[in-house]
């Protein structure tokens, strides 16, 4: 059943979690009209949450229904757990390994995303390629916003979408320099704010403005 509480949108999300349904059995399960949940359906399609899974057929005559469940990409949206198992796994790895071993093991990781992210291309403004990065970073979670220095540029922070991490192991913001870097394309330097519990990203991206 789904919970009585919530809105529309959540209770949906509930029962396609928990199996395919059709529109006519989440209309029922929701004391909702098929155009409704239709509406509904249509949108959470639209934001890459739910999906048409498959084609049903009730007996031998008759449209098949159309059955939906949760996007799979989506699935993680829903968790919570991500942010304590990290930081745990970095409490952990802090007290088995040597600092300069665990920051080569977050260079590396950070140079393992890098290669998921668009690469810096010769060619392009060196603002394009630093603009790039700070869009990286607002997908993964960040507030950041971009300003001109003398010698290049610098991606300002309002936050840190790894800020549960980086209490634990401040060197978690070298594998966003190295993944920054990569992307950008020119030698990046982490300046981040991290006096208090809210962190705050800060790289430096070493480059003609020009």
């Amino acid at each position: 059943m789904a919970r009585s509480d919530g809105t529309t949108r959540e209770r949906l999300i509930a029962l396609l979690r928990r199996g395919r349904r059709s529109v006519e059995e989440l209309a029922a399960a929701l004391g909702l009209t098929d155009n409704a949940v239709r509406a509904q359906l249509q949108t959470l399609q639209r934001d890459g949450i739910a999906r048409a899974a498959e084609q049903r057929r009730d007996g031998s005559v008759g449209k098949p229904a159309t059955l939906y469940d949760i996007e799979p990409a989506a699935e993680p949206a829903f968790s919570r757990a991500y942010a304590p198992v990290l930081a745990a796994v970095l409490a952990e790895l802090q007290k088995q390994t040597d600092p300069a071993d665990v920051e080569a093991l977050l260079r590396r990781v950070g140079r393992e995303l890098a290669a998921d992210a668009p690469a810096a291309t010769a060619g392009v403004r060196p603002e394009t390629r630093v603009r790039r990065a700070v869009a990286l970073l607002a997908a993964l979670g960040g507030e950041a916003e971009l300003e001109r220095a003398d010698d290049g540029f610098v991606i300002r922070g309002h936050g840190c979408p790894l800020s549960a991490a980086v209490c634990v192991e401040p060197n978690v913001c070298a594998a966003v320099e190295e993944l920054v870097g990569a992307v950008a394309g020119a030698p990046v330097r982490e300046c981040c704010d991290r006096d208090d519990e809210r962190p705050r990203c800060c790289f430096h991206v070493a480059m003609p403005a020009a």
